[in-house]
Parts: C-alpha cells; structure tokens; sequence
C-alpha cells in the first residue's frame, strides 16, 4: 500500500474513532426552574437514573428462595443522582469535567445558585439559608432524590445550612470541596476577608480575575481563565459582597453533627498554604463516620485542577453506598 493510501487510511480511522466518541458522549441539557419565591435557576443536566443489583426471571432458585417463574427485585436499587453545588459567583459549568465523567453512570445535574451563571440576578435570598431552599427546590422539581449533595467553597456552607434546615432524608451521601460550614473569629484572617470585600467592591474586574487565578495550581489556558472570570461577572457587585458577607457572618457547624449519611471532605493544599486547614479535621470530627482526602498539590478549583483523582474518589465513594 503507498504512502498516501495509509495516510488517508489512518485519517479515515481518526475520524471514525472521533465520530463513535462524539456520538456516545453523553450529552449535556440545559433548563430552569422557579422556587417558590421566584427566583429561575438555571441548571445542566446530563446522564440518565440507573439500576444496580440483579435479579432472575424462572431458572431454578436456591433452597428455600423464589419458587420458580418468579422475579426477584429485593437486590434491585436505583443509583443516586448527584447534584453539584458551585462556589461563590461561579457556574455550573465549572463542574464540566464531573459531567462528562458520572453522566456516563449517573444522572448528573450542575445548578447555577441564585445570581450566578444563567440563573436570576436576585435582590434578596443572597444568604446560606436562602440558597439552601434553592438547592431543596432543585431536587424537589427534578426529582433527583436519592441524591448526593457535592458542594464547593460557598457551596459547603449552603449545604450545612441544607441539612440544618432540611435534614438527610432523601440525600444519599455528602461530598463537601474546600470549603468550611463557619468559623470562630480569627484576628488575622478576618480583617482579611473584609479587607478582600472592600477591594472587591474599589475594582471589580480586577479582583475577579485574579480571584480567579488563585483557584487553580495547575497550568489553564488564557481562555479558559477568560471564560470563568466572564461566568464570575455576571454576579452583580453587590449581589457578589452580598453572598459574601452572608456566608463569612454565618455558622453552621453544629448542622454537621445531624448529617447520618456517607460524607466525604475533600480540601486543597496544606496547612501553609490554605489557613482552613485546621477547620476541615474539625469539621471531620463533627461528622460522625466522615472521611477528609487532601489534593497537597492542588488550587482551590481541585476537580479541575487534579480532576483524575477528584473523579475516582467519588467514583469509589458512590460505589460504596448501600
């Protein structure tokens, strides 16, 4: 075979692999929704609800199980939807690597809280407790129950205020990312936070995209940093202050000891480079059976920074639920 009727067969082959992956890739849906006080959020969605178990239809059962032509479902159990909770200003989007992956298992849904991404730009309900009652309004009208709640950053305290206001029932397991359910008053950091709100507010574009940069330890591209410091924009600069004084003036940390359910925490860095450090053991503490994985040589953003390892520790966490 010549040269040129190689290339062209190993392009023909590139382009089939492509096609057959393009075309089994699932895909990814766009909706909104309204809460009951009105807000439209807006949420992806990917993947489809699954069984897990077994079962057997005739055949010769076991001593003393089915008689014969009868089917078993007591094995027989639908896999949890998972519903991922971004951080402060950020979009659903940002969860792109973990839709591509657990749609391909699971039923997959990113939100846009209230104010950020594609959702309502809203006065009021800029508060955990608010925000909380929207994530309940996503499972309720999605109907994602049993679910597991994955939450990033700001999305942490929302969830602690979730549970505080809402309990377990119908969550199948928490995931909290590198964020922290409250805090006692530090004299260093504090006045640093509202330092950071001031500055926030003096020059917004600025402090947005450098913000951004600080997520993230691994090498991104220019536009993928354009289009997160884009998607942050969109909240506006009150509403943006807002959620932040609203979750750095709230404490749910006595919340965790009602979660019953699997948890795991995940955190970035180490005790020199992120000062939370001490408060995820504690809040591991106050989770009763919790588990706590570091990403050392992570960013903030670790599910996009080391998504590898982000994905497979949730892969085996899911697993592992009854």
């Amino acid at each position: 075979m010549s040269r040129r009727a190689l290339k062209c067969c190993a392009f023909a082959l590139c382009l089939l692999l492509a096609t057959t992956a393009l075309a089994q890739a699932p895909k990814t849906k766009s909706g909104f929704l309204r809460t009951p006080d009105g807000a439209k959020i807006h949420y992806l969605e990917a993947g489809q609800a699954k069984t897990a178990g077994s079962f057997q239809v005739g055949g010769t059962p076991p001593p003393g199980a089915m008689t014969k032509g009868q089917v078993s479902i007591s094995n027989i159990h639908q896999q949890p939807t998972i519903l991922f909770v971004p951080g402060w200003t950020m979009p659903g989007w940002i969860w792109e690597h973990q839709l591509a992956h657990f749609a391909k298992t699971h039923r997959v849904v990113a939100m846009d809280p209230r104010s950020q991404g594609e959702s309502s730009q809203e006065s009021e309900g800029l508060y955990p407790a608010a925000r909380a009652r929207d994530i309940k309004a996503v499972i309720d009208q999605l109907k994602l129950a049993p679910v597991v709640l994955v939450g990033w950053s700001m999305g942490v305290t929302e969830i602690a205020a979730y549970v505080d206001q809402f309990g377990t029932a119908g969550l199948a397991g928490i995931v909290l990312v590198d964020g922290i359910a409250g805090a006692d008053f530090d004299p260093n950091m504090t006045p640093r936070m509202f330092q950071f709100a001031a500055g926030f507010q003096m020059d917004r574009a600025k402090m947005t995209a450098a913000f951004v940069r600080t997520m993230y330890r691994k090498p991104q591209s220019e536009d993928y940093f354009r289009r997160v410091t884009e998607a942050g924009l969109k909240t506006p600069t009150n509403s943006a202050v807002a959620l932040f004084l609203g979750t750095f003036t709230s404490d749910y940390r006595p919340a965790l000891a009602k979660i019953d359910k699997p948890t795991l925490l995940l955190a970035a860095g180490d005790e020199k480079s992120n000062p939370w450090m001490k408060l995820y053991a504690d809040m591991q503490q106050r989770i009763t059976g919790s588990r706590l994985e570091v990403f050392p040589d992570s960013g903030h953003a670790l599910f996009v920074d080391d998504a590898a390892r982000f994905n497979s520790l949730l892969d085996e966490f899911l697993r592992a639920l009854k």
